[in-house]
């Protein structure tokens, strides 16, 4: 049979605990050395627990889709008589329309520049749409004539429906671009006679 030594009279038997608890430190020393290793545990577990935390959340968000709520394309606006000579912003700002009357016809024309697709301001004391990101100038009728704009303004459908209100329908739109030779603005659709 082996003999366990030991060690030599005076002396601390070598063992992890009496290592551990050397009597050169003190216990204040001790308490120390205990607080370290515990605040080091608690910051790699608040670490781990961080990332799950974040990745749980991400899982969640995948069951919430990025819908993107968008006005209805075709909606009505009023009678013909509702409408004064000139533009009216009314549906500018719900559904990106200006609605245009003149004395024998009225048109609706689609508020979208048609350089970057920003969206025009009309500015009644110039009598002109002025796009504030380049400066594209269009006339009362959205015709170009100044800044970048390749052509003129879309305009939308626009019919009445049976209870005799207008319908416009931005889905369908009319284009004029002289550069292709291809001017829509003339066609049923485009316009009503008034």
């Amino acid at each position: 049979m082996a003999e366990i030594s030991e060690g030599k009279p005076g002396q601390p038997a070598s063992s992890p605990v009496a290592a551990e608890a050397s009597p050169s430190q003190t216990p204040e020393a001790q308490a120390a050395a205990k607080a370290v290793n515990t605040g080091r545990r608690r910051i790699v577990w608040a670490c781990i627990w961080g990332y799950l935390g974040v990745n749980f959340l991400m899982f969640l968000r995948f069951f919430f889709p990025r819908a993107l709520y968008e006005p209805n394309t075709t909606f009505n606006i009023g009678f013909p008589s509702d409408f004064a000579l000139g533009i009216d912003q009314r549906f500018l700002m719900t559904n990106r329309v200006w609605v245009v009357r003149e004395p024998d016809r009225m048109f609706v024309i689609y508020a979208r520049c048609t350089h970057l697709g920003c969206t025009p301001e009309w500015k009644p004391a110039e009598n002109k749409f002025k796009c504030p990101c380049h400066g594209s100038g269009y006339d009362s009728e959205g015709v170009n004539f100044e800044g970048p704009a390749p052509r003129p303004m879309d305009r939308a459908n626009v019919s009445l429906d049976p209870t005799g209100q207008i319908a416009v329908d931005t889905s369908r739109l009319y284009v004029d671009d002289p550069r292709a030779g291809v001017n829509h603005f003339n066609d049923t659709g485009a316009f009503l006679n008034v």
